[in-house]
């Protein structure tokens, strides 16, 4: 799982237990590629003396451990909200992802929903005002959609269900799209994290929602928006069905929503 984050986190720093990387089973990258115990990484005997080394010299910190472990690594540590690096926890089967530390403040938010997207999970939030946030919004586009042409879309969306961007929790769509700069930029700029969907997983999506022959021919499923705006969260159901603005699509779902 650790080496699966370094190939969805570039400029990220591994540092691994002594004897972990040996033991660990052949894994594979966000695109599916086998990843090889060749990537850089730095080994360590001690999680409590590692985090008095390295606390303050980052922005963020990802754990995957048990959460008291790392409760325990960190406390000595702890100073100010606004000056403590973000704290994100995974537990070992890479189900949750926790921001535990400096969440707004810090970008622990932010940064565990990047985490989530990598590992395909759920982000968990508890920050009250991140917490009330219910609205996914779904995006299809073309490859040349400019940042400020999917921003638009996205707020025009939100205009026509009159809901506040403040509402929305993930801006969600489909892999290939998801690695186009312009549309990292927009979500950057909007301040919404992206949650990635690949092809085979939106293919998944057992909810009913309205197909493009479109896309079925160019990409082989039947539609963007929508399923992964259904995808994206717990107990979602479309308030808004896509939108089409000059070649890009945008779906609004929201959570917990009984049918």
């Amino acid at each position: 799982m650790a080496e699966r984050l370094r190939g969805g986190l570039p400029d990220a720093d591994l540092y691994v237990a002594e004897g972990a990387m040996e033991s660990s089973p052949p894994q594979a990258d966000v695109a599916g590629s086998p990843l090889t115990v060749s990537m850089d990484y730095k080994t360590f005997t001690g999680i409590g003396q590692l985090t008095s080394d390295i606390f303050h010299k980052y922005d963020g910190h990802v754990f995957i451990m048990a959460l008291g472990i790392v409760i325990r690594a960190v406390a000595p540590h702890v100073k100010d909200k606004r000056s403590d690096p973000a704290v994100v926890v995974v537990d070992d089967v890479g189900r949750f992802v926790i921001s535990a530390l400096s969440g707004h403040e810090g970008g622990a938010n932010a940064l565990a929903a990047r985490v989530a997207s990598v590992l395909r999970t759920e982000a968990v939030i508890t920050t009250g005002t991140e917490a009330r946030k219910d609205i996914i919004i779904g995006l299809g586009c073309r490859a040349s959609a400019s940042r400020e042409e999917i921003k638009k879309a996205v707020v025009e969306g939100l205009r026509i269900s009159g809901l506040p961007l403040e509402r929305v929790r993930l801006l969600a769509t489909v892999k290939e799209r998801a690695e186009l700069p312009e549309v990292k930029k927009a979500a950057q700029e909007l301040g919404i994290p992206l949650r990635v969907f690949s092809r085979e997983e939106i293919a998944t999506c057992a909810k009913e929602y309205t197909g493009s022959k479109f896309v079925e021919e160019k990409m082989g499923i039947g539609g963007v928006s929508e399923p992964v705006a259904l995808l994206a969260g717990r107990k979602t159901r479309l308030i808004l069905k896509k939108q089409k603005f000059s070649g890009i699509t945008v779906a609004i779902a929201q959570e917990n929503l009984a049918w």
